[in-house]
């Protein structure tokens, strides 16, 4: 039996991610944006929110075959069956306000009992950028335009996503997006106002500019950035592990240089690495401990993949317009937070499972036939916070994650960071790591 609500609101649901995303936090958000209608309509605005999340759980689709799933479990009901037109109308009725203030209350660290989001007591947050591609319309290149490059331009207009995630659960604290003549620095810059004290920012060498790493220090959060290795910091002070202190700006930093080496049997590879921190105790914070702690910041482009590859399929936001990309961006973007809040609660019921071993595939494939079944949408009198997905997850956990020989590898055939040889063996090989603090002279 399929409990759904009643009349027109029946095909407004994510089947069991309902739950996260509740009928009364829906329209909380359509009053607060004004959005609510006066009159009910056989497309309430309600009805539209959730097929805008449920479109980016099925992005392959068009809006009419996504409502189609909508109602697939919802046989014995009286429900509509609008047209593509009317459709593109409830969309553009809504506007973007209402998934964008969505978004605001959904975001944040996920609530989990797991040691890996912390670190000697320490929130561990990323931030880095990335592109999508926009669907070719006159309307959206108006606004966000095609990246030039030696053959002319790329195929599609791009935008400039940034995010601010939590490490451990790739949770968003916090993303922005503009055309991409707005630089990830920029971005980076508005992102400083969702960091708090209590917590470390991991960043790549992009971010180590002196005014970035002084917004970020007046927020009152730490940072392990890296910088490059042939930038000029004069020495104040050698500290007893190896590291120093430099002033970069009007702002003190330790510097922590490292020769990091990896030995497989295919032999040893070594590659140096400078970090910069504001963690300057080296008692509490010993160097060793933040060179091996650096390698979190790749979290987040294991999320983006999540976003881009597994979500999207690679595919173009569909969006014909600036106003309507917001609205679809900031869709997709509650539909990753709410599928990583179900893992979560997921290795959470299991103490000592590492969030890593969650499988995003999983937890998207099981999230979208909820949605075909419509069930699992109202929660009965005893809550399971695991339900069908988390059992899924758990059922399919990934293995532990190997050691990652080069940073840069991936399984794309036409890259050129591929990984090349005609007898590689990615699950039963042994490597080991070791660390050499490097202290350079005076």
């Amino acid at each position: 039996m399929v409990t759904v609500a009643a009349g027109v609101f029946a095909p407004g649901h994510l089947g069991e991610l309902t739950r996260l995303i509740p009928f009364e936090m829906v329209d909380e958000v359509l009053a607060a944006t004004r959005r609510t209608e006066a009159r009910v309509r056989l497309l309430p605005a309600r009805v539209v929110m959730y097929l805008l999340l449920a479109g980016c759980l099925f992005a392959e689709l068009g809006y009419l075959q996504v409502w189609a799933r909508l109602v697939s479990g919802l046989q014995a009901l009286p429900v509509v069956s609008p047209s593509s037109s009317a459709l593109r109308q409830a969309r553009q009725r809504l506007g973007p306000a209402p998934m964008r203030a969505l978004f605001d209350l959904l975001r944040g660290p996920a609530a989990t009992t797991a040691g890996q989001v912390r670190w000697r007591g320490l929130l561990l947050a990323a931030l880095d950028g990335t592109t999508l591609t926009v669907a070719d319309s006159p309307a959206n290149a108006g606004r966000y335009h095609k990246h030039r490059c030696v053959n002319g331009t790329s195929g599609y207009p791009l935008l400039r996503l940034s995010a601010l995630l939590t490490c451990g659960t790739r949770s968003v604290i916090d993303a922005v997006f503009d055309p991409v003549s707005v630089g990830e620095l920029d971005q980076a810059r508005i992102l400083t106002r969702s960091l708090r004290p209590g917590m470390l920012l991991l960043a790549d060498r992009y971010y180590a500019a002196a005014a970035f790493l002084a917004t970020v220090a007046e927020t009152g959060a730490h940072l392990l950035i890296r910088a490059k290795a042939n930038r000029r910091l004069p020495m104040i002070r050698r500290l007893p592990d190896g590291s120093w202190l430099t002033c970069i700006g009007t702002l003190t930093v330790r510097v922590v240089e490292a020769q990091i080496s990896i030995t497989t049997t295919a032999g040893t590879r070594s590659g140096e690495y400078r970090l910069l921190t504001t963690l300057l105790d080296p008692h509490t914070h010993p160097a060793a401990d933040l060179v091996r702690l650096y390698h979190e910041r790749w979290e987040i482009e294991t999320a983006y993949l999540e976003l881009k590859s597994s979500i999207l399929g690679g595919r173009v936001l569909r969006a014909r317009t600036p106003p309507g990309i917001d609205q679809e961006l900031h869709a997709l973007l509650v539909v990753y937070q709410i599928l990583r809040t179900a893992m979560v609660d997921a290795t959470d019921s299991r103490p000592g499972t590492d969030p890593d071993r969650a499988s995003f595939s999983t937890a998207l494939n099981t999230a979208r036939d909820q949605i075909v079944h419509a069930a699992g949408i109202i929660a009965g009198t005893v809550i399971d916070l695991v339900g069908v997905i988390g059992t899924a997850v758990l059922a399919n956990l990934l293995p532990d994650r190997r050691v990652r020989v080069k940073t840069r590898m991936i399984k794309r055939s036409n890259s050129k960071y591929q990984a090349r040889g005609p007898n590689i063996d990615r699950y039963s090989y042994q490597a080991t790591t070791s660390i050499n603090i490097v202290s350079p002279d005076p």
